[in-house]
C-alpha cells in the first residue's frame, strides 16, 4: 500500500532518517504536532512500509570490515526464476549490502563489504558455484569513502 504523504509526514521522515532514536514527543516538537499525533503517524508510516526499518549505522572500519567492493555482474539468461534465485542468494548474504538491477552492460551492481580481499574472493567463488547463471563479474575496490548513506530526500524545497 502506498501512503499519500503530507508535509507533516515528510518532515517526520526527514527527522527520523537523521536520528531514529528520537521520541515521538521530540519529533512532534520539531514538526508542530502533539506526541500522540506524531506516534499515530509513525505507526502508519511503518505499517504502510514507508519506514521499512529502524537500524543502527555501524562504522565498517571500527567493526573490522573496512574494505568495500563495487561489483558489476552479468547473467547468462534473464529468466524470472533464475533472477529470483540469484536475488534470494544476494538477500541471504550479509556481506552483500546493496543490490541494484540495472540497465547497461551489467545486469546487477552490488555493494559488498569484507574484511579483506581473501574473504571477498571466497564469497564470490561461492556465488559462482551456487549460481551457474552468472556469466561474469568485474570488481572495483573502493580506495576511499566519500559518502555512504541511505537517506531519501522527501521534503520539498518550500518546506
Amino acid at each position: 500500500m502506498r501512503s499519500k504523504l503530507d508535509r507533516f509526514d515528510r518532515h517526520i521522515l526527514d527527522i527520523v532518517q537523521r536520528d531514529g532514536e528520537l521520541t515521538a514527543d521530540a519529533i512532534g516538537d520539531q514538526v508542530g504536532l502533539s506526541e500522540s499525533a506524531t506516534s499515530r503517524r509513525l505507526r502508519r508510516l511503518k505499517a504502510d512500509g514507508v519506514i521499512a526499518a529502524t537500524v543502527a549505522v555501524v562504522d565498517p572500519a571500527a567493526a573490522g570490515r573496512p574494505t568495500f567492493f563495487i561489483v558489476a555482474l552479468e547473467v547468462e539468461r534473464e529468466r524470472p526464476e533464475l533472477l529470483a534465485r540469484l536475488r534470494r542468494w544476494f538477500a541471504g548474504e550479509d556481506q552483500v549490502q546493496q543490490v541494484y538491477y540495472v540497465t547497461g552492460s551489467a545486469d546487477f551492481v552490488l555493494i559488498v563489504t569484507a574484511p579483506d580481499v581473501d574473504s571477498y574472493d571466497a564469497l564470490m567463488a561461492r556465488m559462482i558455484a551456487d549460481n551457474p547463471n552468472v556469466r561474469r563479474f568485474t570488481t572495483n575496490v573502493v580506495l576511499g569513502l566519500g559518502k555512504r548513506g541511505l537517506f531519501v530526500p522527501v521534503r520539498g524545497d518550500a518546506e
